[in-house]
C-alpha cells in the first residue's frame, strides 16, 4: 500500500470498538474487519441472494455475493489513486450488502411494506444490524464488533429518526457531515459496479440488445472504439471489450475529479474531510452520461415484463411468509422464536432478510405446499 494521504482514514486513529478487544497481530484494524466480514455466514449467503436475475435463472449472473466482490475490486482501485486505506475501503465494499433481502430490491420493497407499521425495513440499516448483533460468532459479544469507521461506511443514508437512535455511527446524519473518503469511494464504486453488470447481465439474458444500447451515448462511445479497432469482433468479447472500457472511464473520471475536488476543498485531514461537500465524484459531463445509462435500465430492464413476472413472485414469497410468521412464531427456528418475544416482527423481518432466494422459496414450499405424502 502506498504512503496514505493526510486526509485518508488510519487505523492507528480510528475511533474503535463498541466493546474493545486488544490490538491484531500482523494486521491492521481495518483488515480485521475485513476478515471478519469474509468468514462471516451473512457473506457467505449473498451466493445465493439475487442481483437482479433470481440465482436459479443462470449460473453466470450476478449474485449479491459477486457484485460485492467487483464493487470491492473497483474501491480499491480508486483508493489506492487517491491513496486512501484500501483495506477500509474493501472492507466497506465487502459489508454493504450483508443485510439484503432475497430476491434483490423487490424483496427489501415487500419486506419494508410489511414492516410499515413496525420501523420499516432498509438494506443499509440491516446490513448494521447484521454485523452489530444478529452475526453469533464470538462469546464475549453479538455481532462482528467491527471498528466505527466501518459501520460508519455502511450506513449510506438514514433518516433522522433512525440516526438519533444509532449512537454514534448516526450523529453524521444530525450534524449533516459526511462520512470517510473511503465510504464515500465505495458509495460511488457499488454505482459504477451495478450499472455496469446490470447491462452485461442484461444483454446476457437477451433482455436488452446492442441495438438498444447503442442509443446510450456512453456505451455507444466504447462500442464504437471497439468495433472501429476490432472490426471482426461479435458476442461475447465484443460486450466485454465495451463494458471495461465504460469501467475504466468512470473509474479514472472519478479519481481526476475528486482528487480536484480535495484540493480545491484543502482539505488535510479527515475532521476537514467531514465537515467538507461530499469530494469524491464523477465530472458532471459523466454523472449526466450516468444518469442516461441508469434510466435506459430501468425503462428497458428493471420494467422488462420477465423481470416484472420475477418480482411479483418474489414480493408475494415474501408477503406471505411475513403473514404466517407474524401469526404463529413457532414456525419459525428456535434463535428466531426467542428474538420474537423482544419485538416480534423485528425477529420476523430478521429471518427473513437472512434467507437465501432458494431458502426463502423452499421455506415457502415447505409451509403453504402440500403433498400426498402429507395427506
Amino acid at each position: 500500500m502506498s504512503e496514505l494521504a493526510p486526509y485518508a482514514a488510519n487505523p492507528a486513529r480510528s475511533r474503535g470498538r463498541r466493546h474493545p478487544e486488544p490490538a491484531p497481530d500482523g494486521r491492521n484494524e481495518f483488515q480485521r474487519d475485513r476478515d471478519r466480514i469474509i468468514h462471516s455466514g451473512a457473506f457467505r449467503r449473498l451466493e445465493y441472494k439475487t442481483q437482479v436475475f433470481v440465482n436459479h435463472e443462470g449460473d453466470l449472473f450476478r449474485t449479491r455475493l459477486t457484485h460485492s466482490l467487483e464493487v470491492a475490486q473497483i474501491a480499491r482501485s480508486i483508493a489506492r489513486t487517491l491513496r486512501l486505506h484500501e483495506d477500509l475501503v474493501e472492507a466497506i465494499a465487502l459489508a454493504h450488502d450483508l443485510g439484503h433481502t432475497p430476491f434483490g430490491h423487490a424483496g427489501q420493497d415487500a419486506l419494508n411494506a410489511c414492516m410499515h407499521d413496525s420501523g420499516g425495513f432498509e438494506h443499509n440499516l440491516q446490513s448494521l444490524r447484521v454485523v452489530d448483533k444478529l452475526e453469533q460468532r464470538y462469546a464475549e459479544f453479538d455481532g462482528l464488533n467491527l471498528t466505527f469507521e466501518l459501520r460508519e461506511g455502511i450506513l449510506k443514508h438514514c433518516s433522522l429518526k433512525n440516526a438519533r437512535a444509532l449512537g454514534d455511527v448516526g450523529e453524521r446524519f444530525l450534524k449533516k457531515m459526511q462520512p470517510s473518503l473511503e465510504a464515500q469511494v465505495a458509495n460511488l464504486a457499488d454505482e459504477i459496479a451495478y450499472n455496469n453488470h446490470d447491462v452485461d447481465d442484461g444483454l446476457r439474458s437477451g433482455l436488452i440488445t446492442l441495438d438498444q444500447l447503442s442509443k446510450v451515448e456512453i456505451f455507444a462511445r466504447y462500442l464504437a472504439e471497439v468495433q472501429a479497432k476490432y472490426p471482426a469482433i461479435q458476442g461475447r468479447k465484443l460486450i466485454h471489450e465495451t463494458v471495461r472500457r465504460m469501467i475504466n472511464a468512470l473509474v479514472v473520471d472519478v479519481c481526476k475529479q475528486s482528487l480536484g475536488n480535495i484540493n480545491a476543498a484543502q482539505v488535510s485531514n479527515l475532521e476537514q474531510v467531514r465537515k467538507a461537500p461530499p469530494l469524491i465524484a464523477f465530472s458532471e459531463e459523466m454523472r449526466q452520461q450516468q444518469i442516461e445509462l441508469k434510466r435506459f435500465l430501468h425503462s428497458k430492464l428493471y420494467q422488462h415484463y420477465r423481470v416484472s413476472r420475477m418480482s411479483a413472485k418474489a414480493q408475494r414469497i415474501i408477503r406471505e411468509l411475513f403473514a404466517v410468521f407474524i401469526e404463529d412464531v413457532g414456525l419459525m427456528p428456535d434463535e428466531h422464536q426467542e428474538r420474537a418475544k423482544q419485538d416480534k416482527p423485528r425477529a420476523v423481518a430478521d429471518y427473513i432478510a437472512g434467507m437465501t432466494d432458494r431458502y426463502a422459496i423452499r421455506e415457502y414450499q415447505r409451509l403453504f405446499a402440500v403433498s400426498e405424502k402429507e395427506l
